[in-house]
């Protein structure tokens, strides 16, 4: 089974259910018995979807998708490494996915934690826990520099949250050969996002190898 949406008839059919879910009318596609008996055989899913774990980044609930649909790839923060790269592989080049979404999020809990870390006085972190959001580091130094504070109290998350979504996007590409040969060959595109928790909707931030389009009302966050 292979996908066979283009990228951006993935991301329109994500925006959809996106919007179901906004209006609250989600449709629940795809979660009856014979669908569950279908996806026995074997799984085509239309997007992957790279995100922060936090609770209330429900993936198919979001997005109003079901049993099938998104191959899901989650951890705090939603921050690349070996695992994380070798899972988007496997859906890319075995599954033929042709969209990878980077979900991130408001009031992140990793990027307060990246944030204050940066404080000379700051509470030490568990080691495996530092070691997680360490790479978030880097997007909350430079909005510091940028905005002028004076303070890790100083930093807007928001701002930290976006940046780090953007390097995210940008570390994943040079990561991977296997992903950037797709996308450089129109076969997979990168959405970068990030969800409004109390709107609900997933706003384009940073874009790879696709058009958001024309019908996607809504503006691209933090754009330049």
């Amino acid at each position: 089974m292979t996908a066979t949406l283009t990228p951006a008839e993935a991301w329109q059919e994500m925006l959809d259910g996106n919007r179901r879910f906004v209006a609250g009318a989600p449709a629940h596609p795809h979660q009856d018995i014979d669908k569950r008996h279908e996806l026995a055989q074997g799984q085509a899913p239309i997007a992957t979807l790279f995100g922060c774990s936090d609770s209330r980044l429900a993936a198919e609930i979001i997005f109003d998708k079901g049993l099938g649909d998104l191959f899901v790839v989650r951890n705090a923060g939603q921050v690349i490494g070996e695992s994380i790269v070798a899972s988007l592989e496997y859906a890319v080049g075995i599954l033929g996915v042709p969209l990878i979404v980077v979900l991130a999020h408001d009031s992140c809990g990793a990027v307060r934690a990246a944030i204050d870390g940066t404080a000379i006085d700051s509470e030490p972190l568990p080691a495996g826990i530092w070691k997680l959001i360490a790479p978030i580091v880097p997007a909350a130094r430079k909005v510091f520099a940028e905005t002028g504070g004076t303070t890790p109290a100083d930093i807007d998350a928001e701002l930290v949250g976006r940046e780090h979504l953007r390097n995210t996007v940008a570390d994943l590409l040079h990561s991977s050969e296997m992903i950037s040969a797709a996308v450089a060959a129109g076969k997979l595109g990168i959405v970068g996002a990030n969800y409004r928790l109390a709107e609900g909707t997933a706003v384009p931030v940073v874009t790879v190898g696709i058009d958001t389009g024309e019908n996607d009302p809504a503006s691209k966050e933090g754009s330049e």
